[in-house]
This record gives C-alpha cells, sequence and structure tokens, in this order.
C-alpha cells in the first residue's frame, strides 16, 4: 500500500515553495509557515520516515546527523539557546507523518511546554 506525498516530502520536491535555509544530502531545513517563536525552523530527512518510533537500527546515523543540522541552523542564526522538539504520534502533537525536528529560539520558552 502506498502512502500519499506529505507535504515535507513535496517541499524536498519542490513542488510546494519554501524557504530553505540549509539543505545537503540528507537534510532538509526550512522556516515553519506556522511559526510559534521567532526562530523556528524545520529540520527534515529527505527521506520519508514517519517519526522517531519508525525509525530503526540503519537511522541512528541519520538522526544523529538530523541533529547536529539542528544546531547547525540555530547557531549560524546567532542562537545558542534554543529548544529542538520532536512529535511522535498525533496524540503527542504530530500532524505531519514525515519526521521532522522544530527548532525554536527567539523568545523565552517556557516548561513544561503543553
Amino acid at each position: 500500500m502506498s502512502q500519499d506525498p506529505t507535504i515535507f516530502s513535496r517541499i524536498i520536491a519542490r513542488e510546494i515553495p519554501a524557504t530553505i535555509v540549509y539543505e545537503d544530502d540528507q537534510a532538509l531545513a526550512f522556516n515553519d509557515m506556522y511559526a510559534a517563536a521567532p526562530f523556528h525552523v524545520l529540520v527534515v530527512p529527505k527521506r520519508p520516515i514517519v517519526n522517531i518510533d519508525a525509525m530503526d537500527d540503519d537511522d541512528v546515523a541519520l538522526f544523529g546527523h538530523l541533529v547536529r543540522v539542528c544546531k547547525k541552523v540555530a547557531n549560524e542564526a546567532g542562537y545558542s539557546d534554543y529548544r529542538v522538539v520532536a512529535n511522535v504520534g498525533a496524540g503527542a502533537g504530530q500532524t505531519v507523518f514525515h519526521h521532522h525536528f522544530h527548532v525554536l529560539a527567539g523568545r523565552p520558552l517556557k516548561w513544561p511546554p503543553g
């Protein structure tokens, strides 16, 4: 059974415009169109993986790379204080079922978040 492309797959394929802030052969980072902070970037793997729960042993290096991309985009934007969030499943707030890290900065971020 094939799954329809997600909005993130379509952004990766350049079918939908986005403000891209970083790209390499494994990852794409772009501004979140529903920003929850002055700096709100999404970091996604180019290969579709539903979420952290769907990753397997072969994905460990990729996920490490994605975390490094989170650091890179925050630091290059001038932030050393930032939050990285991944929602896993609808009950946790995941609305696009293509793994993504939210990188948020630029305002005080309270705890607990939700």
